[in-house]
């Protein structure tokens, strides 16, 4: 790993690790209580993806930093479950802590399951807490235990007797999303959620992923890290919404407005106790992807249930034409920011100066912070020289980054929350005179991020199926990667959102590609020890017409929204087609005539000079 800054004492000491001492107290709780197993996942009471620092106890236990993996313990075992994107880091941070790494193909694998049915034995029970237990992963895992003679409990939290100084809830306040970068009032909103309800035959709907609520309500909060987001649950009828929240987050004047649309506010932890109290005769609309077991159990058997899909996450994810022009501007000033970093990155390296990988993150994030509308990052920046840019998921730290220096590619992926919408970006830049092999492998990334970005496809075509026209240049190489092509992004919400993925996963209904849907396509190539290549641009859904003679349905293209320079320092042009050369120049174009007229100086000219045509 070149350059690479690790001290001695960073280094797990088997001898003063927390996590044993942690993990015994686990083992202890469990004999106490008689179950055999327990299951700690990455989540919280909305199975969020990003996790405030409450229910962060799946990290706390196992050391396993990483945003995504599955802890199970047992009397004598404990196993952490994770995709390939974090296997080198996991084995890196669960080294000497007793934990064995499970590798698995994707985060959606659920090997934790099969493994729990084979080794919690007939008569032994698995405990988890289902308030942090999605609906359909519990029903899932009952499903697997029962099969195999074994119990599940849901009703312990076992977490929060062994996690000593556990931190509290998060208590930012809660604003509101105001126009014109929120240009559909809440009540309209909440018109056509209760249109929805109405189809579903709903009288009474439970909203408990904080993206959705967010939405909904056009509010927006900072309860977990890069995301503006809160914690909070709403249940809406045919009359009226109550938004269950912390107290004191939301002050008088926005609690004011927000009753005039018909929005009362109730105390956080009494969202349970409403479904509870819900009338003989509701009709409960909920979601089992987005709601936890917990709080499906406070449900009584008086009220029937409905599951489908929240209406909010399929009309969150079609963007406005406002919102659409409101994201192209948002794009403007990312690529400003970028262009003003990368212009003085470069000319810095030229003079000789001293950079690692966290002074990247560092003033690349200054560069963001100085643009209107700009309001945090939307994920913690990627910098990744060499042998660390083939960690998917990487990230620099005080106690092990890279400097910068010698021959080599250097990874970047970062993004931005704008008013106006959320950005994601990945670019890989040459340091030095990167090799004719890394040349090779920057070309064929290149290669499947244009031949996916030029798609043309039917309406409705599900997401994943979208997937191998960007890995298939990579395919005809012998080449793959072990991540994702591209996932939704949300507006001035979470980086990640659903339903659409494009993703080697099982395809669903709701994953049908509309128009309005903003996307990343990210395909890479990661090279264990040596370095790693992603091409990352987000891609918005628009309208292509109809198909020949009009027979044939109607179609969309991918409008590339982002706007930063590929460099083609990285790439070989010689092993790129006509066409796709014809696509970067046409790309680079675009970029120069949207940034050039808010560019002045030194960035400027590195715009011009980084989007040259190829010739």
């Amino acid at each position: 790993m070149a350059g690479l800054v690790l001290p001695p004492e960073s280094r797990m000491d088997t001898r003063i690790s927390p996590i044993r001492p942690r993990l015994k107290s686990l083992r202890e709780a469990m004999a106490q209580a008689g179950v055999q197993a327990l299951l700690i996942p990455s989540s919280d009471p909305h199975l969020s993806e990003y996790l405030p620092e409450r229910w962060q106890a799946r990290q706390w236990f196992s050391g396993f930093s990483g945003s995504m993996g599955t802890l199970v313990v047992t009397a004598d075992d404990a196993r952490l479950f994770a995709d390939s994107r974090y296997w080198d880091q996991a084995e890196r941070e669960l080294a000497g802590s007793g934990i064995a790494l499970e590798k698995i193909p994707t985060g959606t694998a659920v090997a934790h399951v099969d493994w729990l049915a084979a080794h919690v034995g007939a008569g032994g029970s698995v405990a988890v807490d289902g308030q942090v237990l999605g609906l359909a992963a519990a029903q899932a895992l009952q499903a697997a235990l029962e099969k195999a003679g074994a119990s599940l409990r849901t009703d312990l939290d076992l977490v929060d007797a062994c996690w000593s100084e556990r931190p509290g809830l998060p208590s930012a306040p809660v604003y509101e999303h105001r126009p014109p970068e929120a240009s559909t009032p809440r009540s309209a909103k909440l018109a056509a959620l209760r249109e929805s309800m109405a189809r579903h035959g709903a009288t009474h709907h439970v909203v408990s992923s904080v993206d959705d609520v967010a939405w909904i309500t056009n509010l927006r909060g900072s309860d977990v890290s890069h995301n503006p987001v809160f914690l909070g649950h709403l249940l809406v009828d045919g009359m009226k919404a109550t938004l269950f929240v912390g107290a004191g987050k939301v002050d008088a004047a926005l609690a004011a407005t927000l009753a005039d649309d018909g929005v009362q506010l109730a105390p956080y932890a009494e969202a349970a106790q409403a479904l509870a109290a819900l009338p003989e005769g509701s009709v409960l609309l909920l979601d089992p992807r987005r709601v936890t077991h917990g709080l499906r159990q406070a449900v009584p058997a008086r009220v029937r249930v409905v599951e489908a899909t929240n209406p909010s996450t399929l009309a969150k994810s079609r963007k406005t034409e406002a919102e659409a022009a409101q994201v192209r501007l948002a794009m403007i000033e990312d690529g400003i920011a970028m262009c003003e970093f990368y212009a003085a990155f470069e000319a810095s390296l030229a003079r000789g100066e001293a950079w690692d990988e966290l002074k990247v993150d560092e003033r690349l994030s200054a560069e963001r912070a100085r643009r209107p509308g700009f309001v945090g990052t939307s994920f913690a920046t990627i910098a990744g020289f060499n042998a660390n840019g083939a960690l998917p998921h990487y990230r620099a730290t005080p106690e092990a980054f890279a400097r910068i220096a010698g021959d080599g590619l250097l990874l970047i992926d970062s993004g931005g929350q704008y008013l106006g919408g959320t950005t994601d970006i990945t670019r890989v830049w040459p340091i030095g005179q990167p090799s004719a092999a890394m040349r090779r492998d920057c070309t064929r990334v290149l290669q499947g991020t244009i031949a996916l970005s030029r798609t043309r496809f039917p309406r409705g075509t599900p997401a994943p199926m979208l997937d191998a026209i960007a890995r298939a240049p990579l395919w005809q190489h012998g080449l793959d990667y072990g991540h994702g092509t591209g996932h939704g992004v949300g507006y001035f919400l979470n980086v990640h959102e659903g339903p659409q993925s494009i993703s080697r996963t099982v395809p669903t209904p709701e994953m049908a590609m509309e128009a309005g849907m903003i996307t990343s396509i990210e395909p890479g190539l990661y090279r264990s020890g040596q370095w790693g290549v992603r091409i990352e641009n987000l891609v918005l859904n628009v309208a292509a017409g109809s198909g020949v003679d009009g027979g044939f349905g109607e179609y969309l293209d991918f409008e590339t929204l982002t706007l930063c320079p590929i460099d083609t320092r990285c790439i070989e042009p010689a092993l790129m087609r006509a066409d796709e050369r014809a696509w970067l120049d046409a790309y680079h174009a675009t970029v120069r005539e949207r940034l050039a007229p808010h560019l002045q100086g030194a960035a400027l000219a590195w715009l011009r000079e980084r989007t040259q045509p190829l010739g």
